[in-house]
């Protein structure tokens, strides 16, 4: 074989390696496909939230002997009710109810972590462990990506309007608050399948960079929904990779690959890169500074410009 067929299939000859690939396509798959109504939204803290409510789940789900997954579930939920809560007394604001409950539920996570025996160091549920998920998690990650999946796309049309206009969901029949539930659901459901790739703490990443990068390079939703899944799943593989030869923290590659996309997104973009908006501003202050185009040559609006009559002005009558 060739070095470079080598160097792809060198790690599939590990089955550890084959269940962290499928584990991190499927999660980044899903939270892309969900991040981009997330960035549109404005719920990016609302991810982070989430996200780190799900660690106290994980250590009662584990000292009763239950799924990993179950407990983080109900805890993702019970996040998503808290905050509604505490924004409803209505001296409290949405970012400070987020700020307040995530801090809370994870400052107990690490608590029950601490005071919790284990032969399971549960820490992986803070940094990730993907290199380290079973037959059994990795069934749990598939199911729950899978429908989350189907849900969005089947009501796609309902999210995107909430997400650009909740008064018209009204008009047609829908409730914002129901469809603003549905989306807090799917956040809390993607949560726990990022959380056995990268970790509570990363979690966000996963929630909000495919997203905000697919936003850059796209100006409609539909191709968003398409360019997000495609580019975290690539920036996916490649942290894998990296991660595997170069001997780094797997979950934490994942997100800095998808970081160094994002970059690459914010300069290169045809429309709203750094380099197209510079290259604007430059045609925009050599058309100025040009003035009025001399007799033959090309004005700014494409016309060919004509040389003014003797004895006239620009601008001004001629004289009869």
């Amino acid at each position: 074989m060739t070095p470079v067929v080598d160097l792809l299939t060198d790690p599939l000859a590990h089955e550890f390696m084959l269940r962290a690939l499928a584990v991190v396509v499927a999660s980044s798959a899903v939270c892309a496909l969900l991040s981009c109504w997330l960035v549109l939204v404005g719920w990016s803290l609302m991810g982070d939230a989430v996200s780190h409510a799900v660690l106290p789940g994980v250590v009662l789900a584990y000292v009763l002997g239950l799924p990993f997954a179950l407990g983080a579930v109900v805890f993702a939920l019970g996040a998503v009710v808290l905050v509604a809560a505490v924004r409803t007394t209505g001296r409290t604001k949405e970012d400070a109810a987020i700020g307040i409950v995530f801090t809370t539920l994870f400052a107990l996570g690490l608590v029950l972590v601490s005071v919790t025996p284990s032969q399971t160091d549960l820490l992986h549920v803070v940094f990730g462990n993907v290199l380290g998920v079973s037959r059994a998690e990795l069934a749990q990650v598939a199911v729950l990506a899978a429908l989350v999946a189907a849900v969005a796309l089947a009501r796609r049309h309902d999210l995107t309007t909430f997400a650009f206009d909740p008064v018209q969901l009204r008009v047609v029949g829908r409730s914002p608050a129901r469809v603003g539930a549905l989306l807090l659901v799917l956040l809390a459901l993607t949560s726990v399948t990022a959380v056995q790739t990268v970790g509570v703490v990363l979690v966000v990443a996963m929630l909000v960079v495919p997203g905000a990068t697919a936003h850059l390079l796209c100006d409609r939703l539909a191709r968003m929904l398409v360019v997000a899944p495609v580019v975290a799943v690539v920036c996916g593989v490649v942290g894998v990779y990296a991660s595997y030869y170069a001997d780094l923290a797997t979950g934490a590659t994942v997100v800095l690959v998808q970081g160094a996309a994002y970059l690459l997104a914010a300069l290169l973009a045809p429309r709203r890169g750094v380099l197209a908006r510079v290259r604007r501003h430059a045609r925009a202050r050599s058309r100025t500074a040009g003035g009025t185009p001399a007799a033959g040559r090309l004005s700014p609006d494409g016309r060919r410009a004509r040389a003014p009559r003797r004895g006239t002005s620009r601008g001004a009558r001629p004289r009869r």
